[in-house]
């Protein structure tokens, strides 16, 4: 598994429909749980002990990215509505942002930086219209009053953001591209100077490419990758150097984010499969955690 991890790998928590979105907050992990229609908060405890507390249950779409406005309430994104919403402190579920205007596919992931301007992926694609095609995928920027407005076009699928420590870059998976693109932020939130970070190598042995689900950064600069296709997590510095790989033979992990108390623990939602027909069968979803050396950096 790399000589990143000072330990073996073991299930936090299992039982999940298909747990998407991890995140670090407030020491715990969150997650969504796309096919269970609700956003999970999950206390790890050191005997690796979990408790999972249901946050807010969204019977009527598919939860999927999260993060936090300034003030502490949670942004979650509907998937299938295209829709972000807010957790108000009452419990209450409101619409945060509408963007079914100018979704050209569902929406999928969203990091939000410290000062609550959101970043959301529009995939192109809808998986309940396949007769649609794909189209250019778009990363769409949510003010936190609401407002928006598109500041990358023609992406191929974009998923899993990231923001480095210092809120001035944005990473970005193109799943349909296979590599991971780079942008300066303005302080308006735009985005400029697009470039490929790294490309996402094939696995051996695996269909020759590599789509790039979420991801996560750490402190040396690197970028731990799911790819889904590939059965595996890898490690990639900027250019595409491959320096660690997690593998998970006959199963999907889907996204990771370093967390714990000193950002060294790696955590990975792993799915049974990634057909939504054989994911809404069973609850076969988990998520598994291994200790790295290399700390956490920026969001998620």
């Amino acid at each position: 598994m790399g000589t990143s991890w000072q330990g073996a790998l073991h299930t936090v928590v299992d039982g999940l429909w298909f747990a998407e979105g991890p995140r670090w907050h407030d020491g715990a992990l969150w997650c969504s749980d796309i096919h269970g229609h609700r956003v999970l908060r999950l206390e790890v405890g050191d005997g690796r002990d979990t408790t999972a507390e249901t946050v807010v249950e969204i019977p009527d779409d598919e939860p999927s990215g999260l993060g936090w406005l300034a003030d502490g309430r949670l942004l979650v994104v509907g998937m299938m509505r295209r829709i972000v919403y807010r957790l108000e402190t009452d419990g209450s579920l409101r619409v945060h942002s509408d963007l079914s205007s100018v979704a050209r596919g569902v929406l999928n992931d969203m990091i939000v930086s410290a000062d609550g301007r959101a970043y959301v992926g529009d995939m192109g694609m809808d998986p309940n219209d396949p007769g649609a095609g794909m189209r250019p995928g778009q990363l769409l920027c949510i003010e936190p009053d609401g407002s928006f407005s598109t500041v990358a076009d023609d992406l191929g699928a974009p998923n899993g953001p990231a923001l480095t420590e210092d809120g001035r870059t944005l990473i970005l998976a193109e799943s349909s591209a296979f590599f991971l693109t780079r942008f300066t932020i303005g302080s308006d939130g735009t985005l400029s100077e697009r470039a490929v970070f790294a490309p996402v190598p094939a696995s051996p042995g695996g269909p020759g490419f590599a789509p790039p689900d979420g991801i996560c950064l750490d402190a040396a600069g690197a970028v731990w990758v799911a790819d889904p296709i590939g059965a595996r997590v890898v490690r990639l510095l900027a250019g595409g150097e491959l320096t660690h790989s997690v593998d998970f033979p006959g199963e999907v992990p889907v996204a990771c984010v370093l967390g714990g108390t000193d950002r060294r623990t790696l955590y990975i939602c792993v799915a049974a499969a990634y057909q939504r027909e054989a994911v809404r069968r069973a609850p076969l979803g988990r998520i598994d955690a291994g200790e790295v050396e290399v700390a956490g950096s920026g969001r998620p």
